[in-house]
């Protein structure tokens, strides 16, 4: 009979060890008084555990000025929620059932999905430590009366804006390029006017959006966010530049979860002329409509499927699809304009679908060799980064500091200790610094999880599909690809996850 020896298991000492918290916050409008309550609570959760000798805080997840009713929206939240799944986090902190979800269906699933995790929630306004309670019942009550309430103010918020619109009283809370925004009036920006009109100039002449959309790119670098190829779509059709005002062209649905919709009849809109003064003569806004309208116009810009991917890799100008008889292929456009800028090839279409299926079965046939030790080596760097490094809570400190300094400077203006000009002068010096502190925090805390995520989805991709491709498929491409480069005889693939493929051509 042989000998059996017992070896017991090794047992952390986590007397020592400070428990992984996380806090959220959240605000559901922009106003003044909101804002006030959100920097609040970024401000309480930042010194909350600064002398913990128990808990240490990883991190601080703020959505500001959004919903509560749709969890999608909320990108901090739903952070949090894939932090706490990669085991980040082993406790969280939020100041009430309302600020971490109205909707009891999503509260509910959260709160269930961090419980199996062995995540608990301190809800601070209830008292309710889910730590402590074996039931859901009272959760499911609270979390019900949150949004019953968020559901009134709803409504109550649409019923106001309606009556606003009938009534001819509401003011804007935005501009559009050509006109600057001053307590809810519009008034026209000389210099950015003179844009718009060419804009209208440049289609009626017969140049499409994506020639537009590059010339106001290359001549007006300062506004470059602005002309893309929807960008100049959206200048070429919205009223606001004959002076005239439309509102409720989306809405929001009444059944939870809320969403955005464009309303395309269901509601009625509402159309208020003469708002303010127009760029563009109506004659020739109506010219532009019945242009984008017509049949012609609608063929000329059909989606052709490479268009926004290829990349010339001489010179870097995008591609430009042609047709000569029955052959389609596309061509750099400097090379197309003059053949001594750019010395790069035209490719036939069809060579480019061929290279894609070559590329996409050999990346099927050995997706497990190739992705799988580039998804295990990303968990680690991130891993890594995320012990002890302290990082990402300092910038969040710097940005709370901030913003209680625009805060402070906002309550000396009101009060008439700083005059106008001095007041802008530091609120927009702040407000520089905030923005690039918050582009660092992105980088800092997406970056890496980002391309994980993507390496992810290829992977489940890949495992869900039973075959080869044998003809081109437009859908596995757009999935797949972030853009084309071609190079000599050779094709580039960037894929998704920031991966290159080759292919000879």
């Amino acid at each position: 009979m042989p000998t059996v020896t017992v070896i017991q298991p090794k047992v952390a000492d986590d007397t020592y060890r400070l428990l992984r918290v996380a806090a959220y916050c959240r605000v559901s409008s922009n106003s003044d008084d909101q804002l006030n309550s959100y920097n609040s609570q970024l401000t309480y959760y930042s010194h909350k555990f600064e002398n913990s000798k128990t808990e240490t805080l990883i991190d601080i997840y703020a959505d500001e000025g959004i919903t509560g009713t749709c969890e999608e929206k909320r990108s901090e939240f739903l952070r949090l929620i894939d932090d706490c799944r990669k085991g980040k986090i082993e406790r969280v902190y939020t100041k009430s059932i309302s600020r971490f979800a109205r909707n009891t269906r999503d509260c509910l699933k959260n709160i269930r999905e961090l419980k199996s995790l062995g995540i608990t929630i301190m809800f601070e306004k209830e008292n309710i430590d889910t730590a402590n309670i074996n039931d859901e019942l009272m959760l499911t009550i609270m979390g019900g009366l949150a949004q019953e309430e968020s559901t009134s103010i709803s409504q109550n918020l649409k019923w106001s804006f309606r009556r606003r619109c009938k009534n001819g009283n509401v003011k804007a809370w935005s501009a559009p390029l050509g006109y600057d925004i001053e307590n809810g009036n519009l008034f026209v920006n000389a210099q950015e006017a003179l844009i718009i009109k060419e804009i209208y100039e440049m289609f009626l002449s017969g140049i499409g959006y994506q020639k537009i959309a590059e010339y106001c790119q290359a001549k007006y670098s300062e506004y470059k966010s602005s002309f893309s190829y929807y960008g100049i779509r959206y200048i070429l059709s919205n009223e606001r530049y004959i002076g005239d005002s439309l509102y409720q062209k989306t809405f929001t649905t009444s059944a939870l979860p809320f969403r955005k919709i464009s309303n395309t009849g269901e509601k009625e809109k509402f159309l208020l002329t003469d708002t303010h003064n127009p760029i563009i003569p109506r004659e020739q806004f109506e010219k532009v409509q019945e242009t984008i309208e017509s049949r012609e116009f609608r063929l000329k810009l059909k989606n052709r499927g490479f268009n926004p991917y290829i990349l010339c890799g001489v010179c870097g100008s995008r591609y430009k699809y042609k047709e000569c008889g029955t052959n389609k292929y596309w061509v750099c456009r400097n090379h197309d304009i003059n053949a001594q800028k750019c010395g790069s090839k035209r490719i036939k279409e069809e060579m480019i679908k061929s290279a894609f299926i070559r590329m996409f079965n050999k990346l099927y046939s050995n997706y497990s060799e190739l992705l799988q030790p580039v998804y295990k080596s990303l968990q680690e760097l991130i891993a890594k980064h995320n012990s002890g490094d302290s990082s990402i809570i300092e910038l969040r400190r710097s940005i709370i500091q901030l913003k209680e300094q625009l805060n402070v400077i906002a309550s000396l203006h009101t009060k008439g200790f700083l005059n106008e000009a001095k007041y802008k002068e530091q609120s927009a010096e702040i407000n520089t610094k905030i923005t690039k502190l918050n582009k660092d925090l992105r980088l800092l805390s997406q970056s890496d999880d980002t391309a994980l995520k993507d390496i992810e989805m290829l992977i489940d991709y890949f495992e869900k599909r039973s075959n080869l491709m044998i003809e081109f498929e437009p859908q596995a491409f757009e999935f797949l690809i972030d853009k084309i480069v071609v190079k000599d005889n050779i094709i580039e693939f960037h894929i998704m996850g920031g991966l290159i493929f080759t292919e000879e051509i």
